[in-house]
């Protein structure tokens, strides 16, 4: 005979299991609404979250305590109870909640809840249905539970979900019962439907499809884009000078025909002053004349991530990742092609994105490092190019060259949307397309080289676990699309600081990774008109403050043209740059005037 309650003994259990079937009913419409606001509101503030998540613990503790169980069932299923509801209880009390806290305890429970299903699904006495049932719902528990706890990240967006999700299959499962049991007391044994058995079970295998559509589903987005190998890693012993070459070998993927690649390992300056390693690729048309020597177009990456395994020379389409869309339009002008994958990116970090200095002195330092390889046959005239994080770079490596690297003859610097003005790009970066992905790289490289910059001084903290997980992705991993999913979450929430970042020593330091307003060199700058990461009105007020210093600079603003779009083969600003680097390379003398220019579409 089955029990009408596991805690009937019990004061409160006898007192659960006389409640009338509309409070059932209600509990079960709970179980469902509370399990819809987790789903859909996943990455709201972590102490609003741990209270709907403890509150979901509790109800499916008084629920799996008032359901009707077999004898045999019964202490297990008492113990599984009064588990819930301590656990749930505990997650409300504990002001010191953690996100891998909550991780462990929601998905354990998941797990134990799943065994226990399989582990009815023997018992004697048991119709098939209830058998089935009982397994699969079982089956989705561990299936649940196990991918909760294996993510490598964001950990407490994935067990919200799958948490949320069981809460609402719950409380759809525990509602059909009791309305069917409710119908069932006032119809004669002979009317029962035999099929209204077989609903619980019904619902049970959707679950499973659900589960498992869900480890399918989401399978790519659990693979890392990339794997550091051991070219990255500096042997015992290295130069002790900058712009020396460490190691280097042949590099074949996305170099163009007509063209010859390597990978190189070098020595540059860190952040710190010390002697460091970083990674870049060399690419230079095949052949040419006895003696010839190539000129160098010195690239700088637009942004990949900051992980170490976002270096563009490990990224399946190296050059498309960094925004360099054009290899094969400057290789057939017999220019070759450095590129840094800058320190941090491919070997030992930290990156330290959108840091100037550092970004420069690995920029120059490859140009003299590739120069080491003979058959590269590279020329000492040198045109710096950057997109985006790197054309921050190119402003600052053409401002630092003759006093860092006087062996380096760059003759011009072309900065495509570039990053300048670091400070406003992060006052602004809640109304950026992407930009808490950005926010997050440009955090975690300020969090790692300086002590006083933390999350727990400036992030709020529901946003912090989001945050910390989007650093572990690059742009081109597939993950990444849950940290759009998790952005996207934020929305009822959007402050991303709970400091201003423009005060303290975040400001301080942002402060001084404004790209310097005296270049040198002849500068080329393109702006579209349409960019939502870098907007026009920011990269105007740059070219004022450059314009004020008396630098030659051809600006040109491109109209309804997006931020990366500007680099595309059609854009006619790659037009543009080539034109324009074709003549530093001639020896042909730059505007001397502050020039702007309006481009349409």
């Amino acid at each position: 005979m089955a029990d009408t309650g596991i805690l009937s003994r019990l004061p409160l259990g006898r007192l659960l299991a006389r409640m009338p079937a509309w409070v059932r009913i209600v509990l079960s419409l709970a179980s469902i609404v509370l399990g819809a606001v987790i789903v859909l509101r996943p990455t709201t503030a972590l102490d609003i979250l741990a209270l709907l998540l403890g509150g979901g613990m509790v109800l499916t503790g008084v629920l799996e305590a008032t359901g009707r169980v077999d004898e045999g069932e019964r202490r297990w299923r008492g113990a599984l109870s009064i588990g819930w509801i301590a656990l749930g209880v505990f997650v409300l009390a504990w002001p010191g909640l953690t996100v891998r806290a909550v991780a462990v305890i929601a998905g354990i429970l998941l797990l134990v809840n799943g065994a226990a299903g399989l582990g009815s699904a023997f018992l004697k006495g048991r119709g098939w249905d209830d058998r089935i049932a009982d397994a699969a719902f079982g089956a989705t528990g561990i299936i649940f539970g196990v991918l909760a706890l294996a993510w490598p990240d964001i950990t407490l967006l994935v067990v919200a979900v799958v948490f949320g999700a069981s809460l609402i299959m719950r409380g759809i499962v525990d509602l059909w019962s009791a309305l069917r049991r409710r119908r069932d007391e006032h119809r004669p044994p002979s009317k029962t439907a035999p099929r209204r058995r077989w609903g619980r079970t019904t619902v049970a295998l959707l679950s499973v499809a659900v589960a498992v559509v869900a480890v399918v589903g989401t399978a790519p987005l659990r693979e890392g884009s990339t794997v550091v190998d051991e070219f990255y890693a500096a042997p015992r012993t290295i130069p002790d000078q900058p712009g020396k070459l460490v190691r280097f070998e042949p590099f074949t993927r996305e170099v163009p025909t007509g063209a010859v690649g390597w990978r190189i390992l070098y020595t540059t300056t860190g952040q710190d002053g010390e002697i460091r390693v970083a990674s870049g690729l060399v690419v230079v048309p095949d052949g040419g004349e006895p003696g010839e020597r190539w000129p160098v177009i010195d690239w700088n990456h637009g942004t990949t991530g900051f992980a170490q395994h976002c270096a563009p020379s490990l990224q399946e389409r190296p050059f498309w990742a960094g925004g360099m869309y054009v290899v094969k339009k400057v290789i057939a002008e017999g220019w070759a092609i450095v590129a840094t994958d800058y320190i941090g990116l491919g070997t030992e970090g930290p990156h330290t994105y959108l840091f100037g200095e550092s970004s420069a002195v690995a920029s120059l330092d490859a140009v003299r490092a590739a120069r080491e390889i003979q058959e590269a046959n590279l020329s000492a005239s040198t045109v710096v190019w950057g997109h985006s994080q790197g054309g921050g770079a190119a402003l600052w490596t053409g401002a630092l060259a003759r006093e860092y690297a006087p062996d380096v003859w760059v003759r011009g610097v072309a900065a495509f949307a570039p990053a300048a003005d670091p400070p406003a790009l992060v006052d602004n970066v809640s109304n950026v397309t992407g930009g808490l992905i950005f926010a997050s790289y440009a955090f975690a490289a300020f969090d790692e080289v300086y002590p006083d910059i933390t999350y727990a001084r400036y992030i709020r903290p529901g946003l912090q676990p989001v945050l910390r997980a989007m650093a572990e992705r690059c742009l081109t991993d597939p993950a990444i699309a849950l940290s759009v999913v998790a952005v996207v979450g934020t929305a009822i929430d959007p402050e991303l600081f709970s400091t201003d970042p423009s005060y303290g020593p975040l400001g301080t330091h942002l402060r001084e990774n404004i790209a310097p307003a005296w270049i040198g060199p002849p500068l080329f700058l393109g702006q579209g008109g349409s960019d939502s990461i870098v907007p026009q009105a920011t990269q105007d007020a740059y070219v004022e403050d450059v314009c004020a210093r008396g630098q030659r600079i051809d600006y040109r603003r491109y109209a309804l043209y997006e931020h990366a779009e500007v680099m595309e083969t059609y854009s006619p600003m790659v037009a543009d740059a080539i034109t324009w680097t074709r003549a530093r390379f001639a020896g042909e003398p730059a505007n001397a005037q502050c020039a702007t220019t309006d481009v349409p579409r």
